[in-house]
């Protein structure tokens, strides 16, 4: 019972219990019918869950749950008090869950997918530690999309995950391999996808495709061909383990990138030329891309350019091929019919991107998949609104897991 308080001649305060609402009368003629002495017992409950409730699946250990939840004396049952505590507590809620009801044997790109952003990150975007446990609770929690940014660790050896360009402490990409492994499929069987932010030379992605492929070995999904020409169902792809990246850069090239990033006006020239001017600010304030970090890889009309850099074996691992062609709007959201492919743009990007070019971007999702990120002044790690994204078809809105968001 709560506990209330009134002020008594506007001196002090008094305090008196509210009495519990008394059950009504079709409760109690319920109660009544499953309880015996006036106490229902393990076995009564058992019975109103499954005839009363339609409940088929109920068991006895259920049973024992609800009476172990509710606060009062009975432990071998519940007596009308505690019953009627239980109708209305959050273990007893309108809707039972329906699990998985819908048809899941639609091209992937049919679906939204949740999706989660800087999946390794402990806290804030720029200073926290980069670990697997963020990993592990989002999968816990049914997240299909991970993403890890990968980088060569500080003796150019081996692979880390990290947040580049800041303060954040890295984790063994291995490591975060090993526990996507073990907790890809404790709440949902269907397909978890891993989104890779490459930024590694040959040698090194020569070294990622050995840990995935000795890591995740049957149940990796590798469709056996250059792109594919539409995405497999859920269904289909029920326990098996993705991977989404787009076409590596050359080791010469990216640092060529970097030499670009220090000169601004090198900067704002090669994004307006691989975006046009149809959204003139459209990447202001996006310190990521302005980084270059979320950015795909520009392709051109006869596919990667950098195909012949990268490792072969890395090259078999790509099951959805993600990349922004050279050009504007237009025609990074053109269709192919013959291929499909994942496209990233950030918050700010689809919302602009949405005035001019909304229907486009439907269009785009009805066979493709779009993923949506965080804008790079999110450092605390904070969320956008998913709605706009869901509502032009965005299957993959990515969110910052670090925080209680969803």
């Amino acid at each position: 019972m709560s506990k209330q308080t009134y002020k008594v001649c506007f001196c002090f305060r008094r305090r008196f219990r509210v009495a519990v609402s008394e059950a009504p009368e079709e409760i109690k003629r319920v109660f009544e019918q499953y309880s015996e002495n006036g106490m229902m017992s393990i076995d009564a409950l058992h019975r109103f869950l499954v005839e009363f409730q339609k409940e088929d699946k109920a068991t006895r250990e259920d049973a024992q749950k609800i009476v172990d939840s509710v606060k009062h004396f009975h432990r071998k049952g519940l007596n009308l008090e505690g019953f009627f505590k239980y109708l209305f507590a959050d273990i007893n809620p309108p809707l039972a869950s329906l699990g998985v009801h819908h048809d899941m044997n639609a091209p992937l790109s049919h679906y939204f997918i949740h999706t989660g952003h800087n999946s390794y990150l402990t806290g804030n975007q720029l200073s926290s530690d980069c670990s697997d446990v963020p990993i592990i609770n989002a999968l816990k929690r049914g997240v299909r999309v991970i993403e890890l940014d990968i980088w060569p660790n500080s003796t150019k050896d081996n692979v880390d995950v990290l947040h580049g360009r800041t303060l954040t402490t890295p984790v063994e990409l291995i490591k975060c391999l090993r526990s996507i492994k073990e907790y890809a499929f404790v709440a949902s069987e269907y397909p978890v996808v891993i989104t890779l932010e490459d930024h590694l030379t040959p040698d090194l992605q020569a070294k990622v495709a050995e840990m995935v492929t000795q890591t995740f070995g049957d149940i990796l999904f590798s469709p056996g061909s250059e792109c594919l020409k539409e995405f497999p169902s859920p269904e289909s792809l029920k326990g098996r383990i993705i991977i989404s990246t787009k076409p590596p850069k050359e080791y010469l090239e990216a640092k060529e990138v970097k030499e670009n990033e220090n000169d601004p006006e090198k900067v704002k020239a090669s994004d307006e030329e691989a975006w046009g001017k149809e959204v003139p600010d459209l990447l202001k304030d996006d310190y990521k891309n302005d980084l270059g970090e979320e950015d795909e890889e520009d392709l051109d009309d006869d596919g990667d350019k950098s195909q012949h850099a990268l490792a072969p074996e890395y090259k078999r691992l790509i099951a959805i091929h993600a990349g922004k062609p050279k050009g504007g709007l237009e025609e990074c959201l053109r269709v192919d019919p013959d291929k499909v492919r994942r496209l990233s743009m950030s918050e700010q990007q689809l919302e602009k991107a949405a005035i001019t070019h909304g229907k486009e971007i439907v269009r785009f999702t009805q066979r493709n998949i779009l993923r949506v990120y965080p804008r790079g002044t999110r450092v605390d790690s904070s969320n956008y609104n998913p709605l706009i994204g869901w509502m032009h078809g965005a299957q993959m809105v990515a969110f910052n897991m670090q925080v209680k968001c969803c």
